[in-house]
């Protein structure tokens, strides 16, 4: 921003009688509507950072009561808002922002966004259009109206893509760098979605893009977003073949899905030519061997649930959690953890969690053939004492307000996640400058994302995706909370009833006409989840369960095999069959067993043979044999294997999930006794499918 924006910062810092928008407007020698521009962009500056932020009174009296240190020494030390525009700067955003428009733009509307004179703006207007002529565009001038680009879309989108790679010579925190990527399009979550998009159809595709060329297709599909959403769509475009189709087809499939927008033939036909120019590399740094470290993890949470006597198998998050933190161990013998004097004090009072992770650290130790150290025991046992924080007594109902500045979709996110592991009410959902307006006996607790120095309620700050330290730190006021005030039973009643249910449902059955009835199943499911307030788990929103992937066909009952090595090739026919997997990699899976011993045994009688995702596996399968005979899998005290159950997996997640309820689920004696009473193939599958349903996690 300019010089005026950081001067209007300083009158709001120092003075001590009220300002109005009038008075600055004159002291500034501009207009009302130029002021109240500078106060949306201060305004959105202090959201970003969790600030109090500057409200209108009456007659243009502007209210602010600032957190005085932080924003000082802000304007003091960071040059953001004393940026000045250079020429060739100014010209690039007065091209994009006609090129991002799909309206006509005034010269006065654009002089506003750059702060700037609508003289310069003027002056500025001939190499502004010579430079969009040159990508093969024009200017069209309209007296009433403004300024138009014309030209095809995919040339419109071609020069937002070429300047945004001028962009990256400004920083992050230029007013050039941050205007050009709010007109690029997609921004916070929106951004969290693209990027595992394009993470996961590059291990799909097996083509894996370099650093810069991943930033350029972000920076391209959040372009895409917000033109479809303006109505703009990519033209026409040549029917050639090209190798990238199918890697472009799956982004914009899940592009489709998850952003809620109509994607044409077209789009992915452009994108496959986009996806063709741009540079790929063999990815070096992916864990291939992902899948052994999530039976590892298994095997220890089964261990740890043992030695405390409590039972953690079914905390999806746990899992997760403690299988990626397992990863980051066994990537690098020397990988270095920080020490925590909190999480010391945490586990201090907590020496049985500590006693139990030395007691099982040799599952772990005996993988990765090396000590754990220290620093390394500490954080699993954090984990630990979150997923102990999971499980406490829900009996009292506190009333909680949330404080969240990242917007509605954030706070619902939090929300969720909240409620879901803690008997909460929340009363309310607010924003920091709201803080101000809380009546103290209106809840129990405040849980916000920003500091709130002038709460007057107990107050927990935790990060948008509350992680396990969160989880401890929300646990530790809770219990505060109990041991200070003495909180009536407070068990809050949801009217759920059957007829709210059939109401969500009967809209979706009337109105489908698809002919797949998974389709139909999984619109019920989604509403089912929203009716009795289950969070969708962003971290696996592209998975499978367990059910999609055992279907009738890949489930074959009562094959005959004379020993391991042939039932690991039979689990493995359907999918090698169906190009799920190649040929090697049930050589790779032999191989797996002959050297690491029979760890792919995940319970008595069940194995699950698999190998590194880069040994031969294309797409995500499983495929399930039950053994007219069972036949040993290690030596002759082990419990002979019945069930063999080939995985396939492509990256760190996709199973993820439809493993953890296999796992789960073959805990079930119930469970277990249907796989081996099951008559056919659809027998089983539907028994799957049931029972999957009937889990809680």
């Amino acid at each position: 921003m300019n010089k005026r924006t950081k001067d209007i910062v300083g009158e709001l810092l120092k003075t001590e009688k009220p300002l109005t928008i009038a008075g600055l407007a004159k002291k500034f020698k501009v207009s009302e509507r130029t002021i109240r521009n500078d106060l949306n962009s201060i305004n959105d500056w202090l959201d970003q950072n969790g600030l109090s932020l500057i409200t209108l009174g009456s007659s243009g009296r502007i209210d602010y009561k600032p957190e005085m240190e932080e924003v000082q020494k802000f304007v003091l030390e960071n040059d953001f808002y004393s940026y000045k525009l250079s020429k060739e700067e100014r010209k690039m955003l007065m091209a994009a922002i006609l090129v991002s428009s799909s309206q006509y733009t005034t010269l006065a509307s654009m002089a506003d966004l750059l702060f700037v004179s609508r003289v310069t703006v003027i002056n500025d207007l001939d190499e502004v259009k010579r430079l969009i002529s040159d990508q093969g565009l024009q200017v069209i001038s309209h007296s009433n109206k403004g300024l138009r680009v014309e030209g095809p879309e995919s040339r419109k989108r071609r020069m937002l893509l070429l300047m945004n790679r001028s962009q990256r010579e400004f920083g992050q925190l230029d007013f050039a760098g941050t205007t050009l990527s709010h007109l690029m399009g997609a921004q916070g979550e929106e951004q969290e979605i693209i990027r595992k998009i394009i993470s996961e159809q590059e291990h799909a595709n097996k083509s894996f893009l370099t650093d810069d060329s991943f930033h350029e297709l972000m920076v391209y599909l959040g372009i895409l977003l917000k033109r479809v959403r303006q109505g703009e769509f990519v033209e026409p475009q040549k029917d050639i073949h090209n190798v990238r189709y199918p890697m472009a087809a799956g982004i914009l499939r899940y592009l489709s899905q998850y952003c809620q927008v109509v994607v044409t033939e077209e789009e992915v036909r452009y994108l496959g030519t986009l996806l063709a120019s741009l540079r790929y590399l063999k990815k070096d740094d992916f864990n291939s061997d992902i899948v052994k470290t999530q039976l590892i993890t298994r095997q220890f949470i089964e261990a740890v649930s043992r030695t405390l006597e409590l039972d953690f198998n079914d905390d999806y998050v746990f899992y997760e959690n403690l299988s990626n933190h397992l990863q980051s161990i066994f990537e690098s013998s020397d990988i270095l953890f920080r020490e925590n004097p909190v999480l010391r004090q945490i586990l201090d009072k907590n020496r049985q969690i500590e006693a139990a992770v030395d007691t099982n650290k040799d599952i772990i130790e005996k993988y990765i053939r090396r000590p754990l150290s220290g620093v390394e025991l500490t954080y699993i046992a954090v984990h630990i004492c979150a997923a102990i924080e999971r499980k406490k007594n829900r009996e009292v109902a506190f009333h909680v307000i949330l404080v969240c500045h990242g917007g509605i979709g954030t706070s619902q996110l939090l929300l969720e996640r909240l409620k879901k592991y803690f008997n909460f009410h929340i009363v309310d959902v607010m924003s920091a400058h709201e803080v101000k307006r809380i009546n103290k006996d209106q809840a129990d607790m405040v849980i916000s994302t920003v500091r709130l120095p002038d709460c007057e309620l107990d107050c927990v700050v935790v990060t948008p995706s509350l992680d396990d330290t969160d989880y401890l730190k929300v646990g530790r006021l809770i219990d505060d909370i109990r041991s200070r005030k003495n909180l009536p039973p407070r068990m809050e009643k949801r009217e759920i009833t059957a007829k709210g249910l059939m109401n969500r449902l009967k809209p979706l059955i009337r109105d489908y006409k698809d002919g797949n009835v998974e389709i139909l199943l999984e619109k019920i499911e989604d509403a089912v989840n929203q009716y009795f307030c289950v969070e969708e788990d962003h971290g696996v929103q592209f998975a499978p369960l367990l059910h999609h992937l055992l279907t009738a066909d890949r489930i074959r009952l009562d094959v005959e095999c004379g020993d391991w090595r042939e039932a690991v090739r039979a689990s493995a026919e359907c999918l090698l069959r169906d190009g799920v997997i190649e040929g090697r990699y049930i050589d790779a899976m032999i191989h797996n067993i002959e050297e690491n011993g029979p760890y792919v045994v995940i319970s008595p009688g069940f194995a699950m043979p698999h190998d590194a995702v880069d040994a031969g596996s294309l797409k995500v399968g499983m495929n399930l044999i039950r053994l007219k005979e069972p036949v040993l899998f290690g030596d002759e005290e082990s419990v002979p294997v019945r069930f063999v159950c080939c995985l396939s997996a492509v990256d760190h997640d996709r199973h993820l999930k439809a493993f953890f309820h296999l796992v789960n689920l073959l805990q079930d004696p119930q469970f277990k006794e249907m796989l081996e009473q099951a008559g056919s193939s659809a027998e089983a599958a539907d028994g799957i499918r049931k029972f999957e349903y009937m889990l809680d996690d």
